[in-house]
């Protein structure tokens, strides 16, 4: 809530001087005369002093409340009536996009199982670590509505697409603004959705500070890459499976940061085998691994190392392989993002 009653006021005395007429031969009318004028001039710039300084500056004018706010949503305007305190989020691949606001507490979809959730994460700590608290109410498609109604949340944040099934539930347990993933790109465009959350949450400078603070990071980066020559690739690295990042998927590591995808890498992403990456044969390659945290856990590319073909890379011979987090970098919304061009730095400035 923006405080404007905080006025200024001035008040201005209005002092009284005797006219003496310095001319022994001044008419007496004369100096009436310009006594009378002598205060009218006063008065006059009195209170045009005291109306300037009563006039509060641009910035302290009264203006339109924060709340309550009408937001559009994909299943019709909701108004949220006060500042939500609050806040369930059932879209699963958007939660990174909410944690940069300023709220006392909120509920989350996450994309895998709680147990495999990356919020515990020290690249998160620093997001996660100011909440009073963050209740899972589900996970991926799957929202769990009897925790969600005990969560008793101010505002629910869903996808049209994604939460479909539990729509009509959603909108009875608490005001529902439906984010309409027909016209907008969830999964890439996530300045765009964080300023939608800014809008609901009256945090509009919020959104714009997170949004500004990654372009500049961005801009840095691909100064700092500037020399670097040659294709990169980026893999996901699964137990039995290995995935090629494709541009569509990765583009955001590519041309943003002056950086080559190998022609096979163009568009959507695909499955790989070792022979498919030796076809590719990258100058630079990233591995990232879904299980960077566990490395007891398997992965297809440790058996991949073992082979002579490997050996044959060029990102082999000259050492420029990279293991990185997989989770994180990977990931749809700012924090995964930023951590995967900081990893990029890291190894190819």
């Amino acid at each position: 809530m923006i405080d404007n009653d905080n006025h200024y006021r001035s008040y201005t005395a209005i002092y009284e001087r005797e006219i003496q007429m310095k001319r022994r031969y001044m008419p007496r009318v004369t100096a009436c005369v310009m006594a009378l004028l002598f205060v009218v001039v006063s008065a006059c710039s009195n209170n045009s002093t005291s109306s300037n300084e009563s006039s509060p500056s641009a910035s302290a004018q009264p203006t339109k409340a924060s709340f309550p706010r009408t937001i559009a949503s994909a299943k019709g305007d909701i108004t949220i009536s006060k500042k939500p305190e609050r806040v369930a989020l059932v879209h699963w691949g958007l939660t990174q996009d909410l944690l940069s606001f300023d709220i006392p507490s909120i509920g989350v979809a996450l994309p895998f199982t709680e147990k495999q959730s990356v919020l515990d994460n020290a690249v998160y700590k620093p997001y996660t670590s100011k909440f009073k608290g963050i209740k899972i109410v589900g996970e991926n498609t799957e929202v769990n509505l009897e925790i969600l109604l005990q969560y008793a949340p101010d505002l629910i944040i869903a996808g049209t697409e994604t939460n479909q099934k539990v729509a009509d539930q959603l909108a009875k347990i608490a005001p529902t603004v439906f984010l309409d993933e027909k016209k907008m790109d969830v999964w890439n465009d996530w300045q765009g959705v964080m300023t939608k959350f800014g809008e609901m949450l009256g945090q509009e400078d919020a959104a714009k500070q997170a949004i500004d603070t990654f372009a500049a990071k961005i801009a840095q980066a691909k100064d700092q890459l500037k020399n670097v020559q040659g294709s990169v690739a980026y893999l996901q690295v699964r137990e039995k499976q290995m995935w090629l990042q494709g541009t569509k998927s990765a583009g955001h590591y590519y041309e943003p940061l002056g950086l080559k995808p190998p022609e096979q890498a163009s568009g959507g992403g695909a499955a790989l085998t070792l022979e498919g990456l030796i076809q590719i044969n990258p100058d630079y390659l990233f591995l990232g691994y879904f299980n960077y945290t566990d490395t007891t856990l398997p992965a297809l590319a440790d058996e991949w190392e073992k082979t002579d073909v490997w050996k044959t890379l060029k990102a082999v011979k000259n050492n420029q392989v990279y293991k990185i987090d997989g989770s994180l970098a990977y990931g749809y919304g700012p924090i995964s993002r930023a951590y995967g061009v900081d990893a990029i730095v890291k190894a190819l400035k």
